[in-house]
């Protein structure tokens, strides 16, 4: 059984900067890995080589045994297949919560109007929003748009989920709610790569922790691991100063 998500020897530059360097690793079926490190370290970056929001320039990502940047990579196949949750939400303001989401399920995988209704609901339902189907975005809380963005990229039953610091843009007593339909998934053993800051979901959740700093994995290690003795120094010094906060 091939790994979900597999980096071999990545390397990206912006111009003279390199990004992300010989990054090799593998995220495994229904595994849930949690991107940490100091801001600017390539977490973001890595995790948008996957679904190609990011090209990279040498090495090469199988996503599901296929080549992400191959010749014959189907791109709109491929983003249909990679659920992908933004720090900004990125709903559409002129369309109700419903709408939202089954706008892509009806034009990209084709689902009849009242089968992609009949999700929708149901996956607000498990975000806890069904009350606010036909509300518009403008209506809802930072924590509800992005759950109503979390549904809507599992309104294309995606093998995996990507999560770009989901959180970061929420006012802290939102942060939870959030946190928490993504406990949810990753208990439904979804695959799912997250950044983000928040140490204790970090520590509840993850399966495993790569620790990245200057576009390099430093360490890959399970979270008990992490958060008690971490083994490489610039980690050990993360934990230290979160520690100290």
């Amino acid at each position: 059984m091939h790994p979900m998500i597999m980096f071999s020897s990545i390397n990206k530059w912006y111009g003279e900067y390199q990004a992300l360097t010989n990054i090799t690793a593998e995220v495994k079926r229904g595994e849930v890995v949690v991107l940490c490190g100091p801001s600017g370290s390539g977490k973001s970056t890595l995790i948008r080589t996957v679904n190609r929001l990011e090209d990279i320039q040498k090495g090469q990502i199988l996503f599901d045994g296929q080549d992400v940047n191959g010749t014959d990579a189907n791109l709109n196949r491929l983003r249909s297949r990679v659920g992908f949750v933004f720090q900004s939400f990125n709903l559409f303001p002129h369309l109700s919560v419903l709408d939202n989401i089954i706008l892509t399920p009806t034009k990209v995988r084709g689902l009849k109007a009242s089968a992609a209704k009949a999700q929708a609901l149901q996956l607000l339902d498990r975000v806890g929003l069904a009350h606010k189907a036909n509300a518009y975005p403008a209506q809802l809380s930072g924590g509800q748009q992005q759950r109503v963005a979390i549904a809507r990229a599992l309104a294309m039953e995606p093998p995996v989920m990507l999560f770009d610091e989901p959180t970061s843009a929420l006012d802290p007593e939102m942060v939870g709610e959030v946190l928490s339909v993504m406990k949810g998934l990753a208990k439904e053993g979804m695959t799912m790569m997250c950044v983000t800051h928040e140490m204790n979901f970090a520590r509840e959740v993850a399966d495993t922790i790569w620790f990245m700093d200057a576009g390099q994995i430093l360490e890959k290690t399970a979270p008990e691991q992490f958060f008690s003795q971490p083994s490489h120094p610039r980690a050990q010094r993360f934990i230290a100063d979160l520690r100290a906060h």
